[in-house]
């Protein structure tokens, strides 16, 4: 195309597209790499806008197939730049990808400071409060737990250029930030492990609270049994929730026990205010 306006030529399109056929991110969705690279927004949604969508094309193929979906043709330079980028830091991690396992794992300084917490590397990735845009990124990648996270950060971590909550995880996990990993995790600063407390009030955010509170439930179960344990013993939920220090917080995750607990919230919390109303409103 002698006119063509754009930045990029067919040879910029042959070259990155060739390159891109071997990438692991071949079948991520363009608008996911888009927000990792903290750009503009792909223009077009959907589970089949991928670089896989593309690659067999050559670039007149491609400026029509974007013209076919209502991109305008300027936007080629877009999708050219953001395979370019994405490859800039693709290459460490397949490289990084042909070694075993455990070698992977050897010396990844997130999970060394995982279990320096006392966090599991099993916590599933979908009762954390990453954003929805970072959960779905990491249903793409397959990462499930924070321990994949972590083996699939690290190999990033060199050159990677991502943004949003996937970096801030990154980052706290790395140099432990407490105060930052309370606000993607169920931590208390301070303390070891996750927190069945902290889980509930980040449940009351999701856009499912009650599923989400019961899946958190499941998980910790151990310490929900402690808790139903100290209510029979004559102990009370609000007593166990002054450790947030934070009243909106503990109204919220009064909210999310009360189903589980089948509003047994102990004598103390039904004397009167916000917690004995929510006890009478279970039947209690």
């Amino acid at each position: 195309m002698s006119d063509n306006p754009n930045k990029y030529t067919a040879k910029d399109w042959d070259e990155v597209r060739s390159a891109f056929a071997a990438s692991i991110m071949v079948n991520t969705s363009l608008n996911s790499l888009a927000q990792n690279l903290d750009g503009p927004e792909w223009p077009v949604k959907g589970k089949e806008e991928t670089p896989a969508s593309y690659i067999d094309l050559g670039y007149d193929e491609m400026v029509t197939m974007l013209t076919m979906k209502g991109i305008p043709p300027s936007k080629a330079d877009f999708l050219i730049s953001l395979l370019k980028e994405t490859l800039s830091f693709d290459t460490p991690f397949g490289e990084m990808a042909e070694q075993t396992a455990a070698s992977a794992t050897k010396d990844n300084q997130m999970l060394k400071n995982l279990a320096k917490l006392g966090i599991a590397e099993e916590f599933p990735i979908g009762l954390t409060a990453l954003s929805p845009d970072t959960v779905d990124f990491c249903k793409l990648e397959k990462l499930s737990t924070l321990g994949e996270f972590c083996i699939f950060a690290q190999s990033m971590s060199q050159n990677v250029i991502v943004g949003g909550d996937f970096r801030r995880l990154l980052n706290a996990l790395s140099h432990i930030d407490e105060a930052t990993l309370a606000e993607l995790l169920p931590f208390r600063p301070g303390a070891r492990g996750l927190q069945l407390i902290e889980a509930m009030v980040q449940a009351s955010r999701a856009p499912v609270p009650a599923a989400k509170a019961q899946k958190a439930a499941d998980w910790f179960a151990d310490q929900l049994a402690a808790l139903q344990q100290d209510i029979a013993a004559g102990g009370s939920l609000a007593r166990n929730l002054v450790v947030l220090g934070n009243p909106d917080a503990e109204r919220r995750a009064t909210e999310m026990f009360l189903p589980i607990l089948k509003g047994k919230v102990g004598r103390a919390a039904k004397k009167g205010g916000l917690f004995g109303s929510l006890g009478r409103l279970f039947g209690k």
